[in-house]
């Protein structure tokens, strides 16, 4: 099963012009019927707080630009935006779209980040996700969400094969980037693929490397800092084999270790 990940140079909260550059990209890249494509969060506008402007409803724009997706290359799609719900919050999402360009459910960012505004801007999501890309069961997850391994491990619960960070990265803490993708890699027997962006924001310098990397913390594709698409064709049968002669998940207990009172 082939994955594809969409590395872009975001322009500044300008939809248009990251619809054209995403579409390019992938015409280019030409993904195969059945593959799932993966874009950065909140690719359609960088990681802007001005959420009151950018945010979206449901079935805003990007929702709709990443669901044409879907359907021209008859792909599961996923990308980042910002909701704004029935409730009036805003939240930032990972969205999924099957090959036909139907919804397939919504990850809401568990860890906003505070940082950079993010907990002020957006509410925090309260539960895990998971979705079947084909047989593979696939754990989406955002950015600041990757420093918080509790939660990758409250999702292996369910055993996914796959996890995804779709993010926007800073190039201070890049070194940070490639070390977490790779240890929630093994710790959680899995594939993890995490997609960043390039480019520069009002504040902040991205340099990439969107990478692909296997259940034993080898990066299988790495973007470095270019605007491109990458992909590799992962084998979940081994990762099933491999699953099986070494079965850490089954050692995992259902009560978190507490210290003393």
């Amino acid at each position: 099963m082939k994955l594809f990940c969409c590395q872009l140079d975001v322009a500044w909260e300008d939809k248009t012009a990251n619809f054209t550059k995403a579409s390019a990209l992938l015409d280019n890249a030409s993904p195969t019927p059945g593959s799932l494509v993966v874009l950065p969060e909140m690719f359609a506008t960088g990681f802007t707080m001005n959420v009151g402007q950018m945010a979206e409803p449901p079935e805003g724009a990007t929702s709709q630009f990443l669901s044409g997706i879907a359907r021209k290359f008859r792909a599961h799609v996923m990308g980042g935006l910002v909701t704004r719900g029935a409730d009036g919050k805003c939240r930032n999402q990972a969205v999924i779209f099957s090959p036909d360009g139907l919804e397939v459910t919504r990850y809401s960012k568990i860890h906003p980040f505070s940082l950079g505004g993010e907990a002020v801007a957006c509410a925090a999501g309260n539960q895990i996700t998971t979705f079947r890309w084909n047989e593979v069961l696939v754990a989406p997850f955002v950015c600041y969400d990757l420093r918080f391994p509790e939660v990758f491990r409250q999702a292996a619960w369910q055993r996914p094969q796959l996890y995804t960070v779709i993010a926007s990265w800073p190039e201070a803490r890049i070194g940070h980037w490639v070390k977490l993708l790779q240890a929630r890699a093994v710790e959680n027997q899995a594939f993890v693929v995490g997609v960043n962006r390039i480019g520069r924001d009002p504040k902040l310098n991205h340099t990439g490397r969107s990478m692909i990397i296997d259940h034993n913390g080898d990066i299988l594709s790495d973007a470095g800092g270019n605007e491109c698409v990458i992909s590799a064709e992962l084998d979940f049968t081994k990762l099933d084999e491999y699953r099986r002669s070494l079965p850490f998940l089954d050692d995992m207990r259902p009560e978190e270790v507490r210290q003393n009172a």
